[in-house]
C-alpha cells in the first residue's frame, strides 16, 4: 500500500480526496498548513506529497522548498486554474508535476498513479542491469541513480525519467509528446510547459561537452536531443 501525504487547507476537499484514495488502495495523511506538511514529509515515510499552492502560514512554493532541500521524494502540485506562474515556479523549485484545482478525485488518483509507476519502477528500467552511459552520462535506472564524470546528479524523479527517455534515444531528436508520455505518463497537453522547465533545470544540472556547448540540445519543431560526445 502506498503512503500518500495530503498538503492542502480546504478541510472539506482534503475530506473527499482522502476518502476516494483510501478506497482506491492508498494510505493517506494529511496536513492542513505548509509547517506541518513539511515536518510530515521528511519524516521519510511517504511515497509522494500532493502540495496545494496556497495555504496559511507558509505558502505551498516555500513548503516546497524546504522539503526539496532535503527529500527527492515525488511531489504533484495542486495549483488554480490561470495561475501559470505559480506552476512554472513549482516545476522549477523541484516539482514533478501538477493538477489545476478543481479536479476530481479520479484525476487526482490517476495522475498519482502515473508518477508512482514512475518512480517505483517502469518497463524501461527491466531493460538491463547494466549502467546506461552516454558520454559523461551515467545511469543506473533500476537504482535510479546518475552521475556526470563521476559526480552524482541530484534529480528530482521526474528529471530522471526524462533524462533517461533522452539517454536511450541519444543522437536522436525525442519529441515533448514522447517525452510527456515516457517521462511524466501523460500526453502533452495544449500550451503545457512542463516539459520545456524540466528540461531546463536539467541543463543547469548537467556537465557541458569537451567544445562548452551544452550537452542538452533544443530541435527546432521537433523536440530535446542528448548530444552524444
Amino acid at each position: 500500500m502506498s503512503k500518500v501525504l495530503l498538503i492542502d487547507d480546504d478541510v472539506e476537499l482534503v475530506g473527499m480526496f482522502q476518502e476516494y484514495l483510501e478506497q482506491e488502495g492508498f494510505e493517506v495523511k494529511t496536513a492542513h498548513d505548509g509547517e506541518a506538511g513539511t515536518a510530515a514529509a521528511l519524516t521519510g515515510q511517504y511515497a509522494i506529497a500532493i502540495l496545494d499552492v496556497m495555504m496559511p502560514r507558509m505558502n505551498g512554493l516555500e513548503t516546497l522548498r524546504r522539503i526539496r532541500a532535503a527529500s527527492r521524494m515525488p511531489i504533484l502540485m495542486l495549483t488554480g486554474r490561470g495561475d501559470d506562474t505559480d506552476r512554472i515556479v513549482g516545476l522549477e523549485l523541484g516539482a514533478d508535476d501538477y493538477v489545476t484545482k478543481p479536479c476530481t478525485p479520479r484525476e487526482l488518483t490517476a495522475r498519482i498513479r502515473a508518477i508512482l509507476r514512475r518512480t517505483q519502477g517502469s518497463p524501461m528500467d527491466q531493460l538491463a542491469s547494466a549502467p546506461l552511459v552516454v558520454g559523461q552520462l551515467t545511469m543506473w535506472p533500476e537504482q535510479r541513480r546518475a552521475s556526470w564524470a563521476g559526480t552524482t546528479l541530484e534529480l528530482t524523479s521526474t528529471e530522471f525519467n526524462l533524462l533517461e527517455v533522452l539517454a536511450r534515444n541519444a543522437g536522436k531528436a525525442v519529441s515533448k509528446n514522447t517525452l510527456s508520455e515516457q517521462g511524466l505518463g501523460r500526453p502533452m497537453a495544449r500550451f503545457d510547459r512542463n516539459i520545456d522547465v524540466h528540461l531546463s533545470s536539467l541543463r543547469h544540472k548537467l556537465g557541458t561537452l569537451a567544445d562548452g556547448r551544452s550537452c542538452l540540445q533544443t530541435v527546432y519543431r521537433m523536440g530535446y536531443q542528448l548530444i552524444k560526445d
